[in-house]
Order: C-alpha cells, then sequence, then structure tokens
C-alpha cells in the first residue's frame, strides 16, 4: 500500500461543526488519495453528516468520543475531566502514533493545553508556538506567536525564530527565510524591554537570516517570511489582519453595486478580482500548527468551514513528508550541545 498521512479530525470543535468540519474531510479525500481521515466525535452524527456525500469508504473513518469540550470551558479542568472529548481523543491518537496530526478548529485554551499536556513538547522547546501564514503582496509570511504565549521571554522568541524558519524553508519552500521582529520603529534602539533584549540574540543567531524589526504596517508588504512576536502582539497582528480584509472586501462588494456603470465594470473584472482576493484568504493557507510538539496539531479558526479545514488537513501532508518535528527536535538538540 501505498504511503499515506493519517490525519485525526475533531468533528465536535468550531462554530460550524460538525457539518463544515466533515464536509472539509470529504473534501480532502476527494482531492487527495494519499490521505486518511479519522474524523473524532459522536458517532452518530457523524454517520448523519458523512451519508451526504459520496468518497472513498476506506479514506474515511470514525472514533467515537461522547464529549465536547465548549470554547467557554475552563481549558486545563476541560481537559483533565473530559477524558472521551474528541479533542482529548485526537490528542491521544497523534501521542499514541495511531494519527500523524490531529486538526481542530475547537477551543483555542484547551488546544495549547492539550498539546502540551498530551502531545508533549519536544526536549528542549521552552514553550510552543501557534503559527499561522498570513497574506501578504509577495505571497505569505508566517507570524510566530499568534496566541499561545502572551508572557514570552527572550530566549522563547529565538527558538520562535528558528522553528519558524524550519517551517517557511520545509513547508513552504522559502529558502533562507527572512526573519523579523515586531516593533514599532525600525531602529535597533526602540522597543519594550522584552523586544530589546532579544534583538541582539537573534542578531547572533547563525541559525537564522535576521534582517532586524518590522513595523506593523510592512507585514502586508512581505517585506519578513518570518514574523517574531508575542503572542499578545501577535494575536491583536492576526485578528486586526482579518478585520481588516473582511472590511476591505464588503467596501469592494459595495462600491461595485453602486450603479448600472460599476455593475457592468464587476462583471468585468470580476474574474481578476476573484483571484487576487484568493490569494489574500488565509483559509487558503490551512490553520495555525502548534509547533514544538512530539506531534502536529493543527488549530484552524473557529469560524472555519469546509474550504478552511480541508486545506489544514492537506497541509499535515507536507508536515510530515519535510519531517519537521525531527528537524525541530535536530535543531534545539544542536542548540543545547
Amino acid at each position: 500500500m501505498a504511503e499515506y498521512t493519517k490525519v485525526a479530525l475533531d468533528a465536535m470543535g468550531g462554530d460550524y461543526a460538525p457539518a463544515e468540519i466533515i464536509k472539509g474531510a470529504v473534501d480532502a479525500v476527494n482531492k487527495r488519495k494519499d490521505i486518511r481521515v479519522v474524523v473524532v466525535g459522536k458517532e452518530d452524527i457523524i454517520k448523519a453528516e458523512l451519508a451526504k456525500y459520496t468518497y472513498d469508504k476506506e479514506q474515511i473513518e470514525i472514533r467515537n468520543a461522547s464529549e465536547v469540550i465548549e470554547t467557554a470551558e475552563p481549558p486545563v479542568m476541560a481537559i483533565r475531566k473530559k477524558k472521551d472529548s474528541s479533542l482529548v481523543v485526537g490528542m491521544n491518537m497523534v501521542r499514541q502514533k495511531e494519527a500523524d496530526a490531529l486538526v481542530s478548529a475547537g477551543s483555542s485554551g484547551a488546544i495549547l493545553v492539550g498539546g502540551q499536556v498530551i502531545v508533549g513538547r519536544i526536549k528542549g522547546v521552552e514553550r510552543p508556538p501557534l503559527a499561522p501564514l498570513l497574506p501578504t503582496k509577495k505571497g505569505f509570511s508566517l507570524l510566530i506567536d499568534c496566541g499561545a504565549n502572551v508572557d514570552a521571554r527572550p530566549s522563547h522568541l529565538v527558538q520562535f525564530a528558528k522553528m519558524g524558519s524550519i517551517y517557511m524553508e520545509n513547508v513552504m519552500g522559502v529558502k533562507n527565510p527572512k526573519v523579523a521582529i515586531v516593533n514599532i520603529g525600525a531602529e535597533e534602539e526602540k522597543g519594550n524591554a522584552l523586544v530589546k533584549e532579544t534583538f541582539p540574540m537573534l542578531k547572533a543567531c547563525p541559525e537564522i537570516h535576521f534582517t532586524g524589526s518590522i513595523e506593523a504596517r510592512n507585514i502586508p508588504y512581505g517585506d519578513a517570511d518570518v514574523v517574531v512576536c508575542e503572542a499578545f502582539a501577535g494575536n491583536i497582528i492576526l485578528k486586526l489582519y482579518e478585520g481588516v480584509g473582511g472590511v476591505l472586501v464588503d467596501k469592494i462588494k459595495e462600491g461595485m453595486m453602486k450603479s448600472l456603470r460599476t455593475k457592468i465594470g464587476a462583471l468585468l473584472v470580476k474574474p481578476a478580482l476573484k483571484e487576487t482576493m484568493k490569494g489574500f484568504d488565509a483559509g487558503e493557507y490551512g490553520g495555525a500548527p502548534l509547533l514544538g510538539l512530539n506531534g502536529l496539531v493543527v488549530k484552524t479558526h473557529g469560524n472555519s468551514k469546509a474550504r478552511e479545514v480541508c486545506n489544514s488537513i492537506i497541509q499535515c501532508v507536507t508536515f510530515k513528508e519535510q519531517k519537521i518535528n525531527e528537524k525541530i527536535r535536530d535543531s534545539i538538540q544542536k542548540e543545547k550541545e
């Protein structure tokens, strides 16, 4: 049998679960024959959803899980108490090597806690960061961290830069990726205490191509391939990015519908505009991997629909093929020698 990637999919997590999550799984296996998806959640509900679609039955299986972790639940308590939740069952599959990866649109807090407690960190990794891809004028950049570590230390940010560089080079094919730290100015002496202390450490790091500071306004222009920051700033950047993108699309649509002339113009430019806007849709790039774990955990947006779920599942294939965990482990161990 040909080699394939096995992905555990949390069917019960997310705003549009389980319908959109399961549709994403079907879309993924219909696109790729080298994927197997284990849909984890309430079996009767999953079966009813899968019955709506045509797909290779050998590529999708169901793992029953009777409980669901809700978004508002305290993450640590939820992970400890709900042992038969779809998220915990999926995490344990990754830990026990029954699956190559877990994809979930569920509670961010529970995914972060479960990733560290159940899947476990690679030895030497201080803090696993969440690392989504942001669309830019030049293609895409990796934002690391966007939500896992709001009180990071300089040593954490240096590890983020190393892990982000490995990811961009091996998964996204960006050779010698440019790394920059988020700052309020380009000058080295600017920034808060964390940035000022981290800057010279990044500058002295031989494993990365550090280019200095980057201001938030330059991120969309693609001035850096790996954008390093602690999670508080990273989450603000990510959410603002998404909000501005949504407003921009709405404004363009509104402008095109103003008159007969603009409607005719809209018909003419629609194909080109659609292709352009597709490139600026973060959902095209899949979810955000939680880097530095002993297995792959991918967090998709809570409001993910089938397309983003599908892309997140497919993203796991490249992650496995390029042996990112092994490369991160090798880099961290080399650092400790």
